[in-house]
């Protein structure tokens, strides 16, 4: 199959049946797919380096350690994950890391005193997440999460594929669980972000990070307190330039 037989672009129906063709296709198989056959050259993995990044990272490095993988350093990261990102870099010879960090002449205007998260997380996520990837997007027609639909009641119905403006999002773990996080992690001897044995199964920035109580949402340590679930990054059509 070719990108010339299934055309995603833009169009939610079309992701939605492409999807659905593709439902009982394992994660890796699909990935494969989508580098390989449906966008060779022109897609990417959008890796955090948070909790469970290592199974794609893994995955994508046993297909084509090329592949580029865009990573936003938002400034507010934890020093953890900058160098789980470096161990799992140089573990998986990923050949492709792009780092994008926020615009320092934007930061300089709208957040001079550091302190945006505080007074408007959406704004401060806008400003240093979305508005970042948008620019390292360009020149790609898709692009790789890890998201999960066990992750949250917001990610419950997350299907395969997404239309997303100008491009589409690849969802390969969408249906996978806790124990399958945690029984690839093992099979490959793949390292922990070491903040998870500390009770953050989902890492984001310092300031919007906490830990995560028994019984509660993988994701009940963003942004706890605010009703702000998601970053904007999922929520918002990624086209720098436009609706960012």
């Amino acid at each position: 199959m070719s990108a010339h037989d299934v055309s995603l672009f833009g169009d939610q129906i079309a992701a939605s049946r492409i999807a659905t063709r593709f439902a009982t296709m394992d994660a890796r198989a699909l990935l494969r797919l989508a580098i390989e056959d449906l966008y060779p050259g022109r897609i990417a993995l959008v890796s955090s380096f948070g909790a469970d990044s290592a199974v794609l990272a893994h995955m994508v490095a046993s297909i084509d350690r090329s592949t580029p993988v865009v990573f936003i350093d938002t400034g507010h990261l934890f020093p953890e994950t900058l160098a789980y990102r470096d161990r799992l870099v140089e573990m998986l010879k990923l050949d492709n890391v792009r780092t994008q960090k926020p615009d320092p002449a934007a930061l300089a205007a709208q957040d001079p005193d550091v302190f945006l998260w505080s007074s408007d997380p959406d704004a401060c996520c806008a400003l240093r997440k979305v508005e970042p990837l948008a620019i390292a997007l360009k020149g790609y027609d898709a692009w790789i999460t890890g998201r999960k639909r066990y992750q949250s009641v917001t990610r419950a119905t997350l299907p395969l594929f997404e239309a997303d403006g100008a491009h589409v999002k690849v969802n390969p773990l969408a249906a996978w669980g806790m124990a399958d996080i945690v029984a690839y992690l093992d099979r490959h001897q793949l390292p922990r972000h070491p903040l998870v044995a500390k009770g953050y199964p989902s890492i984001g920035c310092i300031p919007c990070t906490s830990p995560v109580k028994p019984g509660e949402d993988p994701r009940a340590g963003r942004w706890r307190g605010r009703g702000k679930t998601e970053c904007g990054i999922h929520t918002q059509v990624i086209n720098a330039g436009q609706d960012i």
